[in-house]
C-alpha cells in the first residue's frame, strides 16, 4: 500500500512541475507579443504627448 501511494505522490509531483513549466513558458510567450514600452524615454513620451495635444 504505501508503494501505492508513493507512486502517486511521484506522479502528482510529476504533474505539478509539468504545469509549472508549461504555464511558465506561456507566460514567456506572452511577453513576447507585448511591445516593450519599459525603455520608453522621458523625452520620448514628452514628445509624444506634445504631438497628441
Amino acid at each position: 500500500m504505501k508503494f501505492f501511494r508513493r507512486i502517486l505522490a511521484g506522479l502528482a509531483v510529476i504533474a505539478l512541475a509539468f504545469k509549472g513549466v508549461a504555464s511558465f513558458l506561456s507566460w514567456v510567450e506572452r511577453q513576447d507579443d507585448q511591445p516593450a514600452e519599459a525603455w520608453l524615454d522621458e523625452e520620448e513620451l514628452d514628445d509624444a504627448s506634445t504631438k497628441e495635444a
